[in-house]
């Protein structure tokens, strides 16, 4: 079977989400963002090095 762990989010983001996943036709917000995160650690395991990755994390906000 499959592993969960919880993760806690802003209620204002949690809205959004739910919000996009209905729009977007996901069966619930856990799918809409696991797909997100699926994609978006897709992208940065392309990016091959380990300094790619941070320039990438810091463009989008997550490291300064």
């Amino acid at each position: 079977m499959f592993d969960y762990t919880k993760v806690k989010l802003e209620k204002s983001l949690v809205e959004r989400v739910r919000r996009f996943a209905e729009i977007a036709g996901y069966a619930s917000p856990e799918e809409f963002i696991t797909h997100a995160l699926e994609k978006e650690l897709a992208q940065l395991e392309e990016a091959g090095s380990e300094e790619e990755i941070k320039k990438r994390l810091q463009g989008l906000g997550y490291m300064s």
